[in-house]
């Protein structure tokens, strides 16, 4: 997926947050970081996907300001919020188990898309408590099915993890999946770059007492290819079944990556028209052989 024009005020923006959160007493200093990011982002190749550009902008702040990790306060506000919902969720999970016509692998799986929301790099208003306590089966039906079909005992699922604050709730996901007798490996982020999940916290929300951490080698918030490891690569071209969360993933790999699964939230206009949904609806699709998203 390309960046567009409509992309180019959300890259604004962040670059605004981004330097206020860098040097928030030093106005001058945020506006050459816009300033500079302006120039810099009109030069760029926009056939790239959108978190391909984004990599440029924590570059530049970190250039600019020698700050590395921006958001390292937020990502443990948000990994201990959701924590503190889990007692909860789990009762959810354990009385759609004990239900004969329950589903606790599509409600973990809805679970976590909602978590999906906690994204810095959007603006965009929810209320993540009220929809987690109103979770429903609301997920293109066919793609849960496909899903499924491929997610059977001893199935090697990878799942590229997206956001801190959402890694708590992709561990409920990955115990179903273990249940089902999957081998699951989940994947993190390399280098912090926004609110996005690294090993750091895949640590301090106990999913590396579940199942297999691995970094995947990029520096963006997504998936791009060209930022992986030759390592990590193999590991996708090994996978049985390859899950991608969040809107970042789906950009990076839209069109690159056939057969993968995508969830995520959609919050803009740009991934609304690739899903066929409106802004704030939870997607799961599944990449057909040209890398296009279906049902």
């Amino acid at each position: 997926m390309d960046t567009s024009l409509d992309c180019m005020p959300c890259f604004m923006k962040m670059a605004v947050n981004e330097a206020k959160l860098a040097c928030p007493d030093d106005p001058t200093l945020q506006h050459e970081i816009v300033k500079a990011w302006g120039s810099e982002i009109a030069s760029l190749d926009l056939n790239q996907p959108p978190p391909a550009i984004a990599r440029h902008l924590a570059r530049l702040v970190r250039r600019m300001t020698g700050c590395g990790d921006l958001y390292a306060a937020d990502k443990k506000e948000a990994n201990a919020w959701v924590m503190s919902l889990m007692p909860e969720l789990r009762e959810r999970l354990a009385a759609e188990t004990a239900d004969p016509e329950g589903d606790p692998l599509g409600i973990a799986l809805e679970l976590s898309i909602i978590g999906n929301y906690i994204d810095r790099g959007v603006e965009l208003e929810f209320d993540l408590e009220g929809e987690l306590g109103a979770v429903a089966r609301s997920v293109s039906p066919a793609a849960l099915a496909a899903f499924k079909r491929q997610a059977v005992s001893g199935a090697m699922v990878l799942i590229l993890g997206d956001n801190t604050g959402e890694i708590v709730l992709d561990t409920l996901l990955v115990e179903e999946l273990k249940r089902r007798g999957c081998a699951v490996t989940y994947a993190v982020r390399s280098v912090p770059v926004i609110n996005d999940a690294t090993m750091d916290d895949a640590r301090a929300v106990g999913m590396t007492n579940l199942c297999p951490v691995v970094e995947s080698g990029v520096d963006t918030p997504g998936t791009v290819l060209e930022r992986c490891t030759p390592e990590f690569l193999d590991r996708m071209r090994e996978a049985d079944v390859i899950l991608a969360k969040g809107q970042g993933n789906f950009e990076a790999l839209s069109g690159r990556w056939p057969g993968i699964f995508c969830a995520l939230k959609v919050k803009c206009p740009r991934v609304a028209a690739e899903t066929g949904l409106q802004v704030g609806s939870s997607a799961f699709c599944h990449m057909n052989s040209d890398g296009a998203a279906h049902d």
